[in-house]
């Protein structure tokens, strides 16, 4: 029997043979040949951990960013960084018919990737407070002197300039926006004021101010600019990271034939200010309409805009239905309704010789009002009496007809078209009077729901106002509720109920309506959203330069880590590989002078010597 050799092309020493008189010798290894071996299965195992490691590691701080950015916004009360060179700014002047207020916005450099928005927020001073200041009356005031719009103005300016840092003036956008008051003014004194503000703006102030950032907006735009500054402080413009948020199905528009794509959720905005109220949200599907008339109507509703810096990106494009219904504000329904009353209680009075309201003896009974209550309504020199009785049921009754409701479908307050809402797959949140009737006095604002609502509003209006007074008397309801808020409550109670499930259609039932005066704690103004609009298109400076950092820096910085390990393990196997040779031909050197005595190292091991030749 013969003994079995085998060998490879590693090196000579790695040789094993098999011998069938004893058990197998395999490896004849020395004390060097493990070392080696082990160095090897060191290297390997060093690059397999190193590679997961690091991999684990950028994975977590992926995670750790997402979380800051979105604790930054929710908790953004740190004094801004002026001394930052990549801290970027904006100011938006609110031109409305009060007065003017000036916001001064800030934005770190964007991260590069064109699916994000700039993270913008509200600049805050060394004292962590907002920069905002106020300055009165509106602009619309200087009609008639258009001259002095820019000395008007220029407080706010020099405002700004002492936040804004001076190296950041030249590239820092002015917007100013002007709204309501300006809006009921004849276009030639717009445009004079507008004129004003272009001409010396630019020769005062070193901010970035071109011809198109001064203009009146409409309220559609002042819908968007809200509708998209909650939407943003809510997180809804960000990618879908959690299995559990709440998603929608959306028909991109512009591009029905394509295939619907899913993203977060956004979220409805009711506003019921004292003189008109607002409606805005999100139209995910494709809309039909009932007629021509209809389709044209709703072209002047709904709203196609793109948030991305990509005009080709559809990620961040959106259908948006904005409506404003003027005379629906709590304080102008609380008027039209006293103006009916008046109207038919003098002719009730005229035809039926009646006496009704024109001595406190003989007041009219007005089911809006607390019980008891005494109050007066005067019209042309003549005075109507009126007597609290406090019917809730009764004065929801009394204010339906000033819904001005059509039978015809998809339609809301005055007959106005309305795309339909998804109430199973919504939320909305509602603010100022929505806010002030369920928690000035009711004490229950937040999550809204109808049955406990009307429960609490029935109950106030028929408590006696003696007791109302002295409820109120004892701070039991909230600070910054007046007497004005106490005797009209019972009427605003009803006319937002009215306004939300009649005039808008939303069930009793539903149940995703949070009324709220703030979101995260911070008061939301629509100039977020206009300068979110009107910045979309600053990324793609940050992305060109993130880009060529990303062929240079980035690469050299995070790719080396994984380069750094795969270089030098493939330096330590060929390393071990020229060692190994050179062990292999020292070895091969020094059996060379022992090859005549070849014969005997065979016969030793039982071979006869004339199959020595034979093998060779």
């Amino acid at each position: 029997m013969g003994r079995i050799g085998i060998s490879c092309l590693f090196p000579a020493s790695w040789h094993f043979s098999i011998s069938p008189v004893g058990c197998p010798r395999i490896l004849n290894t020395n004390l060097r040949q493990i070392i080696v071996i082990s160095l090897l299965a060191a290297a390997v195992s060093l690059l397999y951990f190193s590679v997961v490691i690091i991999r684990n590691k950028y994975g977590r701080l992926s995670k750790d960013k997402k979380f800051q950015r979105y604790l930054a916004r929710v908790t953004d009360i740190e004094a801004t960084d002026t001394n930052n060179p990549n801290v970027n700014y904006g100011i938006v002047v609110d031109c409305g018919s009060s007065g003017s207020r000036i916001f001064v916005y800030c934005w770190p450099r964007h991260n590069g990737n064109p699916h994000d928005l700039l993270d913008i927020r509200q600049m805050r001073d060394k004292n962590r407070k907002p920069v905002v200041m106020k300055i009165k009356p509106g602009i619309s005031e200087f009609a008639t002197s258009p001259e002095k719009v820019s000395d008007y103005i220029s407080p706010l300016l020099n405002f700004a300039a002492e936040h804004v840092p001076r190296a950041k003036h030249k590239e820092t956008p002015l917007y100013i926006l002007c709204t309501a008051g300006m809006r009921i003014l004849p276009e030639s004194q717009q445009k004079a004021i507008l004129e004003d503000l272009l001409t010396d703006i630019p020769v005062h102030f070193d901010f970035l101010f071109s011809d198109s950032h001064a203009e009146v907006i409409s309220g559609k735009q002042e819908g968007v600019y809200a509708w998209i500054g909650i939407n943003f402080v809510l997180g809804r413009f960000e990618h879908i990271e959690d299995d559990d948020e709440a998603v929608v199905e959306v028909n991109i528009p512009g591009s029905e034939s394509s295939e619907a794509i899913l993203r977060k959720r956004t979220a409805g905005i009711l506003d019921m200010g004292g003189v008109s109220t607002q409606i805005a949200y999100e139209v995910p599907k494709t809309v039909s309409f009932a007629s021509s008339q209809q389709e044209e109507v709703a072209k002047n509703l709904l709203a196609e805009f793109n948030l991305g810096c990509d005009i080709h990106q559809t990620e961040h494009v959106y259908r948006v239905y904005v409506a404003t219904f003027l005379g629906f504000g709590g304080n102008a329904a609380r008027q039209r309704y006293e103006d009916r009353i008046f109207a038919s209680t003098v002719q009730k009075n005229r035809l039926l010789g009646k006496q009704t309201g024109l001595t406190p003896d003989t007041p009219y009974l007005d089911p809006c009002l607390p019980l008891d209550i005494k109050d007066e309504i005067q019209q042309n020199g003549q005075t109507l009496y009126l007597r609290g009785t406090g019917d809730f049921d009764l004065c929801r009754e009394t204010i339906q007809p000033f819904m001005n409701k059509t039978n015809e479908t998809q339609t809301s307050l005055n007959g106005v078209y309305q795309p339909p809402i998804h109430f199973q797959n919504s939320e909305f949140y509602g603010f100022s009077e929505f806010y002030y009737c369920t928690e000035d006095v009711l004490r229950m604002g937040g999550d809204y729901d109808a049955t406990a609502f009307t429960r609490a509003a029935k109950d106030y209006c028929a408590t006696k106002w003696s007791i109302l007074r002295e409820r109120f008397d004892r701070g039991l309801y909230a600070s910054h509720a007046d007497l004005h808020r106490l005797k009209y409550q019972c009427f605003k109670s009803a006319w937002m109920f009215e306004v939300f499930h009649r005039g808008f259609s939303f069930p009793v039932n539903y149940r995703n309506l949070k009324t709220a005066l703030q979101v995260y704690d911070k008061e939301v103004q629509w100039t977020l959203g206009a300068i979110l609009y009107r910045t979309r298109f600053l990324p793609l400076r940050d992305i060109q330069q993130e880009t060529f950092r990303a062929s240079h820096a980035h690469w050299r910085g995070f790719s080396f880590v994984y380069n750094h390990y795969l270089f030098s393990g493939c330096f330590l196997v060929v390393l071990l590989a020229i060692l190994l040779y050179l062990l292999r031909l020292r070895r091969i050197h020094r059996r060379a002078p022992r090859s005549g005595s070849a014969a005997a190292v065979w016969l030793e091991e039982g071979l006869p010597s004339q199959k020595i030749a034979g093998t060779l």
